[in-house]
């Protein structure tokens, strides 16, 4: 897996003093905010969620059949039926 590398402005802190993403995820997953509670300020920001996947009632027995499918071509599930919906649009 990649490392991806966090850019930072001069204004910005971090308790963890990571580099990337990875070494943040360990930091707080053996740390808890409380132990640094004198170090912290109040942040604002915007969130914008996009919604990017819809969930679709399969019957049992066609999802079983898609997952053969699926793995006989070297695909996950998910991937199968998207590949299968777009090629059944565009007619």
């Amino acid at each position: 897996m990649k490392k991806t590398e966090i850019r930072r402005s001069p204004k910005v802190s971090s308790v963890s003093k990571a580099k990337t993403h990875e070494e943040i995820g360990a930091f707080w997953d053996t740390h808890d905010l409380t132990e640094f509670s004198g170090q912290t300020r109040a942040a604002a920001f915007d969130v914008e969620i996009t919604r990017r996947r819809f969930l679709v009632a399969v019957d049992p027995a066609i999802l079983k059949e898609v997952r053969k499918h699926a793995t006989s071509r070297g695909l996950n599930p998910e991937s199968l039926v998207n590949l299968w919906l777009k090629e059944k649009i565009a007619g």
